[in-house]
């Protein structure tokens, strides 16, 4: 390729890159774009919609579950070409736990050792509240159970509850924060009656409950931010019908199936 000269400058292709350094390959080879990139993208595209709070890496993740055949790198090219946002790093902070209450002080060994509930709230389409009691084994990470009312007293936290031991057993401990329906006296009284002790963290320190926080947020911003109800019962059938997609998702991700849409 000496031979070819410049039309303007009459100097070989050698020469000229030599002068500005670069390199003569790339006078040669345009960029190779792979079969798949486009379908590739679109997909990229619609997962980051549907999990707001995910970066590139837990994308690849679920790529991967689908049958996709890409690493991270791949996958983090086309999120930044595609002007999708990549999560900062945040730096690591220490944290103090004195409350006998919190999740590092009473760490959950196994299932069954520890479940942690809160409540979110939404509302319908019309303004009116609605309320959810969300219950999630700390060990497995198991959303056990989403109660989707109106409103939830004390008597309606201990009627999920005892649905719940009736179904997957008495768990040891329950970690909630102070509120009202989880304070109540027959409450305490009728988890103590069946051995179960409770584990209360300290007031204002939602952090000492890490566990259902976490899954409050995702819950919130993955799923109960991009839905719409006309009604309490849509409401209901739509929430738990996302309830045992995660249930689903989390047996296929321990046994290496493909993942489920939610």
């Amino acid at each position: 390729m000496d031979h070819v000269k410049s039309v303007f400058l009459e100097v070989s292709e050698r020469r000229a890159c030599r002068v500005i350094g670069q390199a003569r390959a790339t006078q040669r080879r345009g960029p190779l774009k792979r079969p798949d990139e486009d379908a590739l993208t679109g997909r990229i595209v619609e997962l980051a919609s549907a999990y707001g709070r995910y970066g590139y890496r837990r994308i690849t993740a679920l790529l991967r579950r689908e049958g996709w055949r890409v690493n991270h790198k791949r996958v983090e090219r086309i999120w930044r070409q595609s002007g999708l946002k990549v999560p900062a790093k945040q730096k690591k902070r220490g944290r103090i736990w004195l409350n006998d209450g919190s999740c590092v002080r009473h760490r959950a060994e196994h299932v069954n050792h520890v479940w942690t509930y809160d409540f979110v709230h939404d509302t319908t389409r019309d303004g009116r509240g609605l309320k959810f009691l969300t219950v999630v084994d700390e060990y497995s990470r198991e959303c056990l159970a989403i109660v989707t009312k109106r409103n939830l007293k004390a008597f309606d936290v201990l009627n999920a509850l005892a649905d719940l031991f009736l179904e997957k057993g008495l768990p040891q401990y329950i970690r909630s924060d102070n509120g009202p329906e989880f304070v109540a006296l027959e409450l305490r009284k009728w988890l103590t009656s069946l051995g179960v002790s409770t584990l209360f963290i300290e007031p204002g320190s939602p952090r000492e409950n890490g566990y259902i926080e976490s899954f409050n947020g995702k819950f919130r911003d993955e799923y109960l931010a991009g839905e719409l109800y006309d009604t309490l019962m849509k409401a209901q059938i739509l929430t738990e019908r996302r309830r045992l997609a995660l249930q689903f998702n989390q047996a296929a991700q321990f046994f290496g199936l493909p993942a489920a849409g939610a």
